[in-house]
């Protein structure tokens, strides 16, 4: 089990790492590495070792650890490098859903250096708009603007690279998580205040959770129908999670695919589960099953 990472996510992919790790040496001998640079850890052999990464963020999901276990040749779960950096590219990503009709909300992508002015993002997006950087997870960098003085301020206040700004949608958070290409149990998220932040999502008891979603079984129906749709385009395998929004008059708008969700107490993938009977032990069986099964297969 790889966790830790140099990326913003650091601390909660320590606590998903272990976490999973005590899953995992139920079923299997396991040791736990801790990542501090952007490297292997010592004393891992892709002929006896088969590794379940829970970084985030960059190097963790971008398929900067993933290329490095490549090279290496190690049989691992989760997403390839390839399909961990499209799926970390917010654009890349919805670019490949619109093209297998998946809905979401309008927007557009610029980089820092050549940011719109807020009149022209409130005349094609409206004055209610979502910031947000184009290669970062778990809401970091984000911003809910309302109003022109707000959207001026969030744009002027951008850390250079690629952002995306989009029309907000106001309805339930929804999230679905899948594991080898099929959805399991559509989870509704519900923050006690504010919106689903960073701080709402790793503070115990500051969101509410609701397994499975408290929506219509045809809109359950079509998120997870969306999700597998997504999860296929961006060529991801193993498992997966992907976020929805269900609008006041029940359409879905996707957001975006997690292809290493947390795995922490308050984290969406192990609710998602347990919706269709998996506890957490049983899902991280699964989560290894696949890459088990590559290891064995690239035995002499």
């Amino acid at each position: 089990m790889l966790s830790g990472g140099t990326s913003r996510e650091r601390e909660v992919s320590l606590r998903s790492g272990a976490n999973v790790a005590a899953a995992a040496a139920c079923l299997l001998p396991t040791v736990l590495c801790q990542v501090d640079t952007e490297a292997l850890p010592a004393g891992l052999d892709p002929r006896v070792h088969v590794v379940l990464s829970t970084l985030h963020g960059t190097f963790g999901e971008d398929g900067g650890m993933q290329r490095l276990l490549e090279a290496a040749g190690f049989a691992y779960a989760g997403c390839d490098a390839a399909a961990s950096a499209c799926t970390m590219d917010k654009a890349a990503t919805k670019a490949l859903a619109a093209k297998v009709g998946v809905p979401m909300a309008e927007g557009l992508v610029f980089e820092a250096c050549d940011a719109p002015l807020a009149a022209e993002l409130t005349a094609r997006l409206g004055t209610e708009v979502v910031i947000k950087p184009n290669n970062e997870g778990s809401s970091v960098g984000l911003s809910l603007c309302t109003g022109r003085d707000e959207i001026a301020v969030a744009l002027a206040r951008l850390a250079p690279g690629r952002w995306i700004a989009e029309r907000r949608i106001r309805g339930t958070e929804l999230t679905v998580g899948l594991l080898e290409g099929r959805a399991m149990g559509v989870v509704e998220v519900a923050p006690k205040t504010g919106v689903y932040d960073y701080t709402n999502k790793y503070t115990k008891g500051n969101t509410e959770y609701f397994a499975p979603a408290r929506i219509a079984p045809g809109a359950a129906s079509a998120i997870q129908r969306f999700a597998e749709s997504v999860f296929s385009a961006c060529g991801c395998r193993d498992f997966a999670r992907a976020d929805f929004l269900l609008s006041a008059d029940g359409e879905p708008y996707f957001l975006e695919i997690n292809t290493l969700p947390g795995m922490t107490g308050t984290s969406l993938l192990p609710l998602s589960a347990k919706c269709i009977g998996l506890d957490y032990a049983g899902l991280v069986r699964e989560m290894l099953a696949p890459a088990l099964r590559r290891f064995q297969q690239n035995q002499p």
